[in-house]
């Protein structure tokens, strides 16, 4: 009887890997590697009044320089104003929109000390609180820079000019509004951020600025 060849045995150690996990055992999931965690954002400033969370500050125009006419020097390129900006609000409500304006410049990374806030009604709380200590330290206040400035129709006039001024038109006089979007128009020196009323604003910024 012939005898037939026996077929070589093929060790465990020597096979490839399996496809499948042996029966009974479960093939151990992976494990996701975790990523670097994103640093906390801090909040320029000094700690303040806590306000709500905030609309989205918009950057001014740039200007174009000017252009060299065909003879002669260039001409001087013109001045252009700040960006107006407009958040319809109630009167009740133009205090806490413009607090939820001041809220979003602070944390898109513009300093305290460039925002400028008037009131035609009611003063801002931090007002009140600090005038409470008289008008001397008030003003250093302003006068130092660094920090938000709360003001109102009344006094506004004697506020020096930052790069952005926000207004909540939030009641007072008729006249409160013609006569501070006008003023604050010209203390903003980019961007003015007006909380109120838009057939009203509009009357007074088309109008009168």
């Amino acid at each position: 009887m012939p005898l037939i060849p026996e077929e070589p045995q093929i060790h465990e150690s020597a096979q490839g890997p399996r496809a499948t996990p042996a029966s009974g055992r479960t093939a151990p999931t992976p494990r996701p590697v975790p990523g670097p965690r994103p640093a906390a954002p801090s909040r320029p400033g000094r700690p303040g009044p806590q306000r709500p969370t905030p609309p989205v500050q918009r950057t001014p125009r740039d200007v174009a320089p000017a252009k060299p006419g065909p003879s002669g020097p260039a001409a001087p390129a013109a001045v252009a104003g700040p960006q107006i900006q407009l958040i319809p609000a109630s009167a009740e409500g133009a205090l806490d929109a413009a607090e939820e304006a001041v809220d979003l410049l602070l944390d898109s990374g513009r300093a305290p000390g460039d925002v400028l806030v008037i009131t035609t009604g009611a003063q801002h709380p931090w007002a009140e609180h600090e005038l409470s200590f008289g008008e001397a330290s008030y003003w250093a206040q302003h006068d130092a820079g660094d920090d938000v400035f709360y003001t109102d129709a009344a006094i506004a006039s004697r506020a020096a000019s930052r790069p952005v001024v926000v207004v909540a038109v939030n009641g007072g006089p008729a006249s409160a509004a013609g006569t501070v979007l006008p003023l604050a128009h010209s203390r903003a020196g980019a961007l003015l951020i007006v909380c109120g009323d838009p057939q009203q604003i509009n009357g007074v910024l088309g109008a009168g600025v």
